[in-house]
């Protein structure tokens, strides 16, 4: 039985997803570091939100987990390092709370262009401060977004609508987007020195780190609003409290903060900034939106294997999943062969696809060729950490695709580069079965079975024989015998299914026979 916890509060609908795609789960959301730690190897996946820290030390054990889903964008609180060594995929749902994120920036910038909080309380005051309220209109303004992806493209649809002018700096922003979007593309400086408004909506990376900061701060027009609604740790709030009480700039209005929960902060009191409390998801629609979008994935992952909106793996759609299916045991096969054939320290792994494969989604075949390759050599290998230990070894991993396959209407090959050789080996379908067709150049039809024996040896008479005859008065049973020779006389090789793993003694025995080059036991 499939299992999963959710550890942090969210709706219930997620667990009512979960149980009607037949999953077991369970709604724990008072577990501690140290509960946490020893429970969550016990459960396949695991859903959060932001309350739950998944680090190192949580990963520890990690037993049978799979997948980690995050209710939401952020996966601040998940050490995806971590994760990916230890073979888990971690997902989040980043449009499950755009359009609430980007109307809560829209609400932000217009409270603070018309001083709304300050004005609501001077009101319940009692007072009526009509004069002291004095705001700006947004109609003809210059808004800079820093950040136009999802949620930064919704902002700036938003923004038209009010009649401003819209700029963004984004490094992954096309000429072809900008335009599609309405958008003018600039550099950050550019933005800088025109924007009234300045919106933030990137990621918190060592790139955007205090991407507003004095200097920053010290490149705006005077006046210029700022508002955040991304993450904290974007901009400088120091330097923002001194531009602030110099007047430079007008007001900012920030739902995140550096340090959270946010209980103290130097923009706190200043009548000049709007702050809410993390609030930009906070709404019913969103909520139920992440809630479910998280647990379909999961539940999709763990059940047919197809991958959404995973941050570390390559991702596989549901109608993606089956189709992939057979290719992704025949790539399995052919790394592991690959890997178990290999007899020295591996400097680099070429995938080609030809023919129909060509087409198909290419990346999760890579990685579980990868995984297939480095598995006999490494424990805890698979196809989610597999890319990650090859770099770290300098291992180069590079692909390459042909619509032609020759005579196949699929191929895969897979070529692994030694300190001492380059070696491949070449498969097919054949009725959706996976088939070896060739072996370091050498053609062979053959099927693997769990337990396989690979001999290279020199095609000489009387080798057949006396392999035969030395496996079975050791108790070997054969269930299928496949050749192949390069030409009479030269090179050829042998793949022999047997019953069971042969004892050691027996491969000894086998490799010491005459005109075999070497003979290697393989699983599958």
């Amino acid at each position: 039985m499939i299992k999963v916890l959710i550890s942090d509060k969210m709706s219930p609908l997620a667990a009512d997803v979960f149980r009607s795609r037949g999953i077991e789960v369970d709604v724990i959301t008072d577990l501690d570091k140290e509960a946490l730690a020893e429970k969550i190897g016990e459960y396949d996946g695991i859903a959060i939100r932001s309350s739950t820290k998944i680090t190192p030390k949580i990963l520890a054990k990690p037993g049978i987990l799979k997948v980690i889903g995050r209710a939401g964008i952020g996966v601040d609180n998940v050490d995806t390092k971590a994760a990916t060594g230890a073979g888990i995929v971690v997902m989040n749902t980043p449009f499950g709370n755009a359009i609430t994120t980007a109307e809560h920036a829209i609400t932000m910038m217009l409270s603070l262009a018309r001083q709304i909080p300050a004005a609501n309380a001077s009101t319940h005051a009692g007072k009526w401060e009509k004069s002291g309220f004095m705001g700006v209109e947004l109609m003809g303004k210059t808004l800079g977004i820093i950040g136009c992806g999802n949620i930064g493209a919704i902002v700036a649809d938003r923004a038209q609508g009010l009649k401003m002018k819209v700029i963004a700096f984004d490094p992954f922003l096309s000429e072809e987007r900008a335009k599609a979007l309405g958008v003018e593309k600039v550099d950050l400086d550019g933005l800088l020195g025109r924007a009234d408004f300045i919106s933030l909506h990137t990621p918190l990376t060592d790139q955007t780190r205090n991407i507003i900061d004095a200097n920053a701060l010290n490149k705006t027009k005077p006046g210029v609003r700022i508002i955040n609604c991304a993450r904290g740790g974007l901009v400088d709030e120091v330097a923002l409290k001194v531009a602030l009480d110099s007047g430079h700039v007008a007001g900012a209005a920030l739902d995140v903060f550096a340090v959270e929960p946010a209980t103290e902060n130097p923009l706190f009191g200043m009548a000049q900034v709007v702050c809410t409390p993390h609030l930009g998801a906070s709404t019913t629609e969103a909520q139920e939106k992440v809630a479910v979008q998280v647990a379909e994935q999961m539940a999709d992952y763990l059940l047919t294997g197809a991958v959404t909106n995973a941050l570390n793996m390559a991702s596989v759609t549901a109608e993606e999943a089956p189709k992939l299916k057979p290719y992704m045991v025949l790539a399995e096969q052919l790394g592991a062969f690959a890997g178990q054939a290999t007899l020295s320290a591996i400097k680099g792994i070429e995938i080609c696809y030809e023919g129909d494969v060509s087409t198909l989604n290419t990346k999760p075949l890579t990685a579980i060729v990868v995984k297939g390759v480095l598995g006999p050599l490494l424990e805890g290998v698979n196809m989610v950490n597999a890319p990650v230990i090859a770099e770290e070894r300098n291992i180069k991993i590079t692909e390459a695709k042909s619509e032609t396959a020759g005579n196949y209407h699929t191929l895969i090959t897979v070529t692994v580069t030694t300190e001492n050789q380059k070696r491949s080996v070449k498969g097919t379908l054949f009725n959706n079965e996976p088939r070896l067709v060739e072996i370091k150049g050498i053609h062979i039809d053959a099927k693997l079975g769990p337990n396989m024996l690979y001999l290279a040896n020199h095609d000489k008479p009387g080798l057949i024989g006396a392999l035969g005859t030395l496996l079975g008065e050791a108790g070997v049973n054969i269930a299928t015998f496949n050749l192949g020779r390069a030409d009479q006389g030269g090179d050829a090789i042998a793949l022999i299914e047997i019953d069971g793993p042969p004892p050691a003694s027996v491969v000894a025995k086998v490799q010491s026979l005459e005109h075999v080059v070497h003979a290697i036991p393989m699983r599958f």
